[in-house]
């Protein structure tokens, strides 16, 4: 009898488990939240921007959030490709059609779960339970996680899907289309679209991430066939597309505007490699001039410049420079400085800092060198930047500018492309070397420029030094 009675027990518990659905275990990739978050409880991301910058204000390097608060965003990162890893990036907005005083804005969520996309796929509507989470800046950009400390940590497997909420819906993220220099801070942690763009020449052998010299991503540089401004392509090692060889044309990319792991420049980040349309093949490669490095060193000067005769603080002059200013407020400088990242003495510098321009474009010209005269010529300088922030250095030349700054922009300049300048990626305490380019395969008087591209805004107001030009020649 006790064998019996203890069998029906046993048959009744296992009957009334499998076919009560109240205590079925639930798929997660399937549970969406349908509960309505009080709009009392509801904030907004440029909220959570205020409160970040309060509390940096204040002295602090995180945000600690106390109070019952939700956050409604979309999905705009996927790790399906393998080109993001443990984090959701996540905006307020799923288009600009109907402005409001909320902007579009972003912030990236660090959860230490993977595949993170079967569950919260591009597009997916959530909601983000903040009570308890930090606020704080991670590889440069607005962050949440876990953290009481300086630092942001991840959220839990065991507790994220209780934070990250998953609605049912689902729906289209249209990009904000922008060109790259009137990109924002703001900007970042959203997905954006730029049109016009091309990989520079010199990555067009490479792959985007599959080169022995790739640890962990790759970079390469994308650059604006409208402003020549330029940011950089980076890639995982682990994306699924990391061997292909980067596309040879023009056209538009779409990703995700961010930062690199350091938080050190800008950078673009793609979900897929089909974010990538570059389907026009006419390609707007500037004019250049390459004839390459010379292996003799001339003894002959023809000009040079170490800028100890300059004043500090004050527009270079004299020696036959000019120095144009094409927009904004700020020209080339001379500076000194005894810093981490010293001067040479005194050299020029352009820094368009806090210099509240939309616009900065300054050149600084040399006077003409008469190339017909001698044999062997060869330029020399040296570089060094202070976190360039996407703002950019050229140098050019020019046969037939006729010397006067109405005609500058007007008249024919092409690069010098053996010219090494310092890069973003480059450490901004040394100071490189440009090699000794060689000029002997130009005739004629040559103007050479060096030409400072960047604005007012934080992202693109680097600063570069320069010292040490010399143009020299063989006796």
């Amino acid at each position: 009898m006790k064998y019996i009675y203890r069998l029906l027990i046993f048959v009744m518990v296992f009957f009334s488990c499998v076919n009560d659905e109240d205590y079925s275990i639930p798929n997660p990739n399937n549970a969406e939240h349908t509960a309505i978050i009080p709009t009392n409880q509801l904030t907004t991301f440029k909220a959570i921007y205020e409160r970040y910058e309060q509390a940096v204000n204040n002295g602090n390097l995180i945000a600690v959030i106390d109070e019952d608060l939700y956050i409604e965003g979309y999905v705009v990162s996927s790790d399906l490709a393998g080109n993001f890893f443990e984090e959701l990036i996540i905006q307020n907005k799923v288009d600009d059609s109907n402005p409001d005083n909320d902007p579009r804005l972003g912030i990236k969520l660090e959860i230490n779960v993977g595949n993170l996309s079967d569950t919260y796929e591009f597009g997916r509507k959530i909601y983000v339970k903040l009570k308890g989470l930090t606020i704080g800046e991670s590889n440069g950009v607005l962050a949440i996680g876990r953290g009481e400390d300086s630092k942001i940590e991840q959220i839990q497997g065991f507790e994220y899907r209780n934070i990250v909420l998953r609605t049912p819906e689902v729906t289209s993220i249209i990009p904000k289309v922008s060109s790259l220099i009137n990109l924002t801070k703001a900007d970042e942690n959203t997905f954006i679209q730029l049109n016009n763009m091309q990989f520079n020449k010199f990555d067009l052998a490479l792959t985007y991430a599959g080169e022995s010299t790739d640890e962990f991503d790759g970079l390469r540089i994308l650059e604006s066939c409208e402003s020549g401004a330029s940011i950089l392509l980076q890639t995982s090692t682990f994306s699924n597309f990391k061997s292909l060889q980067v596309l040879q044309h023009k056209g538009s990319i779409r990703g995700i505007f961010s930062r690199d792991y350091r938080g050190q420049f800008n950078v673009l980040i793609v979900n897929s490699s089909s974010d990538i349309i570059f389907d026009s093949i006419e390609r707007c490669d500037p004019l250049e001039l390459d004839c390459g490095l010379a292996s003799t060193f001339g003894t002959m000067n023809l000009f040079y410049e170490d800028f100890e005769s300059q004043k500090n603080n004050k527009l270079i002059s004299g020696n036959g420079w000019t120095n144009f200013i094409e927009a904004g407020s700020e020209g080339w400088e001379a500076y000194s400085s005894t810093s981490t990242n010293a001067s040479l003495g005194r050299s020029a510098r352009f820094k368009s800092a806090s210099s509240g321009d939309d616009s900065n474009i300054g050149w600084l010209i040399t006077p003409a060198i008469n190339l017909d005269n001698q044999e062997g010529e060869t330029l020399g300088f040296k570089t060094s930047n202070s976190l360039a922030d996407s703002s950019y250095l050229e140098v050019l030349y020019s046969l037939d500018w006729d010397g006067t700054e109405a005609h500058i922009t007007s008249a024919t300049w092409s690069l010098l492309s053996a010219a090494y300048i310092v890069k973003d990626t480059d450490s901004f305490v040394p100071w490189f070397n440009s090699g000794n380019i060689d000029l002997s395969c130009i005739t004629g008087k040559i103007h050479i420029a060096f030409k400072y591209t960047g604005s007012g805004q934080e992202i693109f107001d680097g600063v570069y030094e320069l010292d040490d030009i010399r143009v020299d020649c063989l006796p």
